[in-house]
């Protein structure tokens, strides 16, 4: 894929959105897709190839490693569900004036600001690039 394409391989409108990622499952099979587009690898070994566990882990065939689509990713360890992540995502990244996480409480309907305040934090903290270089010259 050179370039993501609107409609092919993200939502180009809210109505679009919300038909794409009306589930957890939903939002779960978009992320395995952009993280294993050819299948799932092993991030321990590299093994091509898992068997899908009950608790929605996938277990490697080669090592025996344990893993989610979700490890290592903003969405890691979180309690709340995929579909109000994926919300505020969208939030996040179509809103002009940026988010509070007062609205983002409000609109989503989150049950506490501490809750909207930490998925604003990780959202943005996935902005950065480290190592990145200083700004130099005349700014």
């Amino acid at each position: 894929m050179d370039h993501p394409r609107g409609g092919a391989h993200y939502p180009r409108a809210l109505g679009e959105f919300q038909a794409w990622f009306g589930t957890d499952a939903a939002c779960l099979d978009y992320l395995e897709s952009l993280r294993w587009p050819e299948g799932f690898v092993c991030p321990q070994c590299e093994h091509p190839g898992g068997w899908r566990l009950s608790d929605g882990r996938i277990m490697c065939t080669g090592c025996g490693h344990r893993t989610s689509v979700t490890a290592g990713t903003i969405f890691d360890r979180t309690r709340t569900p995929l579909t109000v992540w994926f919300a505020a995502c969208w939030l996040f990244a179509t809103s002009k004036d940026g988010v509070s996480a007062l609205s983002l409480q409000r609109s989503l309907e989150i049950g506490s600001y501490q809750t909207a305040w930490a998925m604003l934090h990780r959202l943005r903290s996935a902005l950065v690039r480290p190592g990145r270089d200083l700004l130099s010259g005349t700014v």
